[in-house]
């Protein structure tokens, strides 16, 4: 029998369902992992694997190889995919193909990820909920949402808590949209790394260990991110103790980070609501650590921040040097805080300058002025200036997903 959401596609036009297409149904109950591990298997392009209302108790992570699937349920608090009793540390879905819509469900206590794409082109989140349950635990799965080297990636009306890395994850991808979708209760909500091309609108990162960061890290396949918009969000009380695992770069995160630009080009942070957010609403910084990758650049460059809304931030900074910096200007940081790194040294090369500017046309400001990279923010020179804004950069153009990819998920909306 032809789906529905099938129908409207190629009623618009927007495309043809293959012939023989079906719906695989499996219900909640017995056997439940080998009953929707099998119709992952056997589902063809085309086909929808729908979850019944239920509870699908799990001991072992599902995967999807085949393109053009749909897996779809009754709604996130209906179909309720759990791995409480999983054994190992896999994700608890992960896809690997392309044309994949997940949409109307929900998973919880995944061991590792919750939902995981890899080399995905066409992956589209949509009305999902990925939560561990026990509260903030390093021992958590790392990422709620986990899309990583994909491409036309759409995550929409997502719901993410408990993540002991970042809630919404996009790493190493190209042509993203994040939207009207909330992180609660994660070390990051959301967090774009090593990426190309991302809207980032609409959401709502609120009581995670940091809001929104915008990351670049060396040693990766794809790196130089950069193309990155975040605008209309609401940055709300990220203030979270950070519970990430030791080692992982997010446990550097000091609580009450709003949002973070770190080593990434051509960022625009633009008409959020960003407020009481302890340690500072917007921190724009280079990487911290040592590095031996020759072709990474640690610094943030070519970052605008101009027409958002503040209040209630800067009031008790934890990272490293902060309440002393703070006491240093009057107390409470201002809304936006560099870093003030604009050399650095190429592993074995030279010395390097920033290629382009930071322009904050919202003030005031604080300028750490810690020049070069490795500096101590011990040896910090702050400064307070109403704006920094020595140039009008750019902004990166809109994202824009294939017209069928948005029919699809609009019509499982």
């Amino acid at each position: 029998m032809r789906n529905h959401l099938f129908l409207l596609l190629a009623g618009a036009g927007l495309a043809s369902l293959p012939a023989g297409a079906k719906t695989l149904d499996v219900a909640a109950g017995a056997n439940a992992h080998e009953r929707l591990q099998t119709a992952l298997i056997e589902a063809e392009p085309g086909d929808v694997v729908q979850l019944g209302a239920g509870r699908f108790a799990l001991t072992s992570g599902l995967s999807l190889d085949v393109a053009g699937v749909t897996v779809r349920g009754a709604g996130p608090e209906r179909s309720v995919l759990d791995f409480t009793g999983q054994t190992g540390e896999a994700e608890g879905l992960l896809v690997t193909s392309g044309d994949v819509l997940l949409a109307d469900f929900a998973v919880e206590n995944a061991a590792g990820n919750g939902i995981k794409s890899k080399g995905s082109d066409g992956i589209s989140f949509v009305n999902l909920r990925v939560e561990w349950t026990g509260g903030p635990k390093s021992t958590n799965g790392a990422y709620g949402v986990y899309p990583v080297s994909s491409k036309n990636v759409l995550i929409e009306k997502v719901f993410v808590r408990g993540a002991s890395d970042a809630g919404i994850y996009v790493g190493q991808s190209q042509n993203i949209i994040v939207r009207n979708s909330r992180a609660e209760g994660n070390v990051a909500g959301i967090e774009i790394e090593n990426s190309y091309n991302a809207d980032v609108f609409g959401n709502v990162a609120t009581g995670n260990t940091g809001g929104i960061l915008v990351f670049d890290l060396p040693d990766l396949p794809q790196q130089g991110g950069h193309a990155v918009r975040l605008f209309n969000n609401q940055v709300i009380a990220n203030n979270h103790p950070n519970f990430a695992a030791p080692g992982n770069i997010v446990a550097a995160v000091p609580p009450g980070t709003g949002v973070m630009i770190m080593a990434n080009r051509d960022v625009h942070v633009t008409g959020n609501d960003i407020t009481n957010n302890a340690s500072a609403g917007v921190m724009l910084v280079a990487y911290t650590q040592a590095f031996t990758d020759a072709a990474y650049n640690p610094l943030p460059r070519a970052v605008t921040v101009r027409g958002n809304r503040y209040a209630g931030n800067g009031t008790a900074p934890a990272f490293p040097g902060g309440k002393e910096i703070a006491a240093a200007v009057g107390g409470t940081l201002p809304p936006v805080m560099w870093d003030g790194v604009t050399k650095f040294t190429v592993p074995g090369g030279a010395e390097t300058l920033a290629d382009g500017p930071i322009a904050v046309h919202d003030g005031p400001m604080i300028n750490l002025n810690l020049g070069t990279h490795g500096t101590p923010p011990s040896a910090a020179q702050p400064s307070v200036a109403t704006v920094l804004a020595s140039a009008t950069l750019p902004e990166p153009p809109t994202v824009v997903l294939p017209a069928a990819q948005e029919a699809r998920a609009k019509a499982g909306r």
